[in-house]
This record gives C-alpha cells, sequence and structure tokens, in this order.
C-alpha cells in the first residue's frame, strides 16, 4: 500500500496565511510518486504552540496504521524546536512511517523501509542552525537596543500595527528575517514563506 496524508501549516490564524499552496505541492508530489493521499490536516497555529490539534489528529491517524507517509514542506511545520521534530521523526519512524520534507528532498525511510541515517543527521544539522539562528538573531537585537540606549535614539514600545515587539517579531519570522538581509525583495520574501508582504514590511522596518 502507498497511502499518504498530509499535514500543512502556517503561523497566522487570520486571513492573511493560508495552507492552500502547501497542500497543493504535496498533492502534485503524491501524485508523482504514486501515492494515495487518503487524509489532509491543515492548521493555522504557532510551531511553538504544543497543543496542536490538527497535528495531534494526524498524528494519532498514522499511528493507527491510516497511511504509510506523511507529507510537509519543511522541518518547521512540525515543530519550532529541534526537540519537536525529532520526537515526531523517531515516533513515525518506529512504527514504519515514512516522513517526506518537500524542502530538502528528504525521507526519513529508505526505498527498504529501513531508517535513513542521513535524514537524520541532516534533520539535526538544520534544526540546529535555525535554533543558532534564532539566538543570534535575539542577541544582535538586543546589542543593538542596547546601543541604541546609549545613543538616546531607542523608541520603547512595539512596531506600529503589531501585537509584538521588534524582537518577538523578528524570533517568530527568522527566515524572512534571513532572505530580507540576503537582498531579496519584499514581495518576493512573501511569496518564499507565505507571509502577508504587510507582515513582511514590519520585519523589514524591525531590521533597521
Amino acid at each position: 500500500m502507498n497511502r499518504a496524508v498530509i499535514y500543512a501549516r502556517v503561523s497566522s490564524t487570520g486571513d492573511r496565511q493560508s495552507t492552500e499552496r502547501q497542500v497543493a505541492d504535496l498533492k502534485r508530489y503524491a501524485a508523482a510518486s504514486g501515492m494515495e493521499v487518503v487524509a489532509v490536516y491543515e492548521e493555522k497555529a504557532s510551531g511553538a504552540k504544543k497543543d496542536r490539534e490538527q497535528l495531534a489528529a494526524c498524528l494519532e491517524f498514522l499511528r493507527g496504521g491510516g497511511a504509510e507517509h506523511l507529507l510537509v514542506t519543511e522541518l518547521s511545520r512540525l515543530g519550532r524546536s529541534l526537540r519537536q521534530v525529532l520526537e515526531v521523526v523517531d515516533d513515525l519512524t518506529e512504527r514504519g512511517v515514512n516522513i517526506y520534507f518537500q524542502d530538502h528532498g528528504m525521507n526519513t525511510l529508505t526505498t527498504k523501509g529501513t531508517t535513513n541515517q542521513v535524514t537524520k543527521l541532516l534533520i539535526s544539522m538544520l534544526g540546529s542552525f535555525a535554533e543558532v539562528e534564532r539566538e543570534q538573531i535575539a542577541s544582535r537585537l538586543q546589542s543593538g537596543r542596547k546601543l541604541a540606549l546609549e545613543k538616546g535614539t531607542f523608541k520603547p514600545g512595539r512596531p506600529s500595527g503589531t501585537g509584538m515587539t521588534k524582537e518577538e517579531l523578528l524570533a517568530k519570522y527568522p527566515k524572512a528575517a534571513k532572505r530580507l538581509q540576503s537582498g531579496r525583495t519584499i514581495r518576493e520574501v512573501a511569496g518564499e514563506c507565505e507571509l502577508s508582504t504587510k507582515t513582511v514590511q514590519k520585519i523589514k522596518n524591525a531590521l533597521k
């Protein structure tokens, strides 16, 4: 049997973000790979949130033998921390369920059904890099804030139109911040990270 389940997640609970593109991309992959998509779980919740109902339902379905593959677009869909992601990977691997990460083209099981050790190593590395990147962003922000305070140019409070401080905004969207720093346009980053251009503009402002 070659059954697959799709799990798609976006961070915003409003209408600015949609899981539509994630689902469409993964359905195309499933069709090209000869998989039958038997269930789709979609969620609007932060990756740091522990009680994600749709992810819990998805994992319960897979633990019950509902499918042989879990398809997600990237590591961060399963959790914001390396520990969260590895817990899911280890659990499903032990049950013989393969996880496919589209952004890196990785599978957690080989075609013979054994653990893909290369993928597991890459997951650990990528997860660690992401955590270090978030810590570095937070450190740079704190340093910049301290310097601004010393110069008397720091304006306390939250960026206009958001419910977060600059530090919180950049910590929540490290991937978008990194892309902006590399020179990508607001529209490009919005498309790549599935964010509204308004949100990306706020992230860009927070980087200044």
